[in-house]
């Protein structure tokens, strides 16, 4: 006998197979579908999610701002006219100029690809070293967990931003976006490796790592093919957000003067050579300032939105 119901309304509808005893259903299975996989349960999420576009939308802008910043102006950021200071905006100069003479809107297209050139760099690097030990601590175990953990234990107490402006005092010439962002990676690593150590303690236990054991893999090819592509989840999550955190670190550290030199157009610099005119020419501010304001914004957001699609918990609420 078979009979066919409707579990979930919206749903495919599923077929059960009933023994001719009565005695219970043999199997249950969708009627011609398969299950989606977590991403692709993931992708359904965020596409129907509005926060997920305007994020994407402000990041793709973003990105192509610091790629081609010649699609968007044909000015020179570092040609600068005193007979220029601080004069009003026109239809060539839309956000006026800096006190220097320097056309404001140039200086903030082309200081998108410094801010973000150290942002993904330091992400790449933190992701790489925190992902390394913390997958090392969480499949390992033992002593070398006890040991590696104490490790990140002691960096996470440090705060980058301080611990970078401490070793950026020491590089007091030939400072540029390479060697701002291994200072970044290098104490922002932590919570990465925290991140990593605890999905892949989640996950080593599980009956399909215990299968691929059980067919001869060895534990390096386990570790790579099953239990890392399962631990993505969270890593991808913060990655997005740590993001942010390091453009505005790259920010602080140039508005301090101790991150990248004056010869480099970044928002951070451009702040702090506008901060004397927040009274009379509060523009010349407002616009780097926004820039990173809404970059920042942006990989936030969808760090968070992200975060929530892979988390099955948070997308039923």
């Amino acid at each position: 006998m078979r009979e066919t119901n409707s579990f979930f309304p919206g749903q495919d509808r599923y077929v059960s197979e009933v023994d001719e005893t009565g005695l219970g259903a043999v199997d249950a299975v969708p009627d011609g579908s398969a299950p989606a996989s977590m991403w692709g349960e993931a992708w359904k999420h965020l596409r129907r999610r509005p926060l997920f576009w305007t994020a994407a939308i402000i990041m793709i802008f973003m990105l192509l701002l610091a790629m081609f910043p010649g699609l968007f102006t044909s000015q020179d950021p570092r040609f600068c006219e005193l007979s220029n200071s601080y004069k009003l905006p026109t239809w060539d100069h839309p956000f006026g100029f800096t006190r220097q003479g320097c056309d404001v809107y140039s200086r903030v297209v082309y200081g998108a690809r410094a801010s973000l050139a150290v942002g993904i760099l330091a992400t790449v690097l933190s992701v790489i070293i925190g992902t390394v030990i913390g997958a090392a601590a969480g499949y390992l175990g033992g002593w070398l967990d006890s040991l590696l953990s104490r490790v990140t234990d002691v960096f996470f107490a440090i705060p980058f931003v301080l611990a970078a402006i401490v070793v950026m005092q020491i590089f007091k010439t030939h400072r540029d976006v390479y060697l701002l962002a291994i200072v970044l990676s290098l104490f922002g690593w932590t919570q990465i490796a925290r991140i990593t150590r605890g999905a892949v303690m989640s996950t080593k236990n599980e009956e399909f790592v215990t299968a691929s054991r059980a067919i001869g893999k060895s534990g390096l090819k386990t570790l790579l093919t099953h239990i890392m592509p399962n631990s993505l989840a969270p890593i991808i999550a913060y990655a997005t957000v740590s993001l942010g955190a390091f453009i505005v670190s790259e920010a602080t550290l140039s508005f301090m003067g101790i991150g990248l030199p004056p010869t480099v157009v970044s928002w951070g610099g451009d702040i702090s050579l506008a901060q004397t005119a927040l009274r009379s020419q509060p523009s010349v501010l407002f616009y780097p300032a926004g820039a990173l304001a809404l970059t920042v914004l942006s990989f936030t957001m969808m760090g968070d939105v992200v975060r929530e699609a892979l988390d099955p918990k948070l997308r039923k609420r």
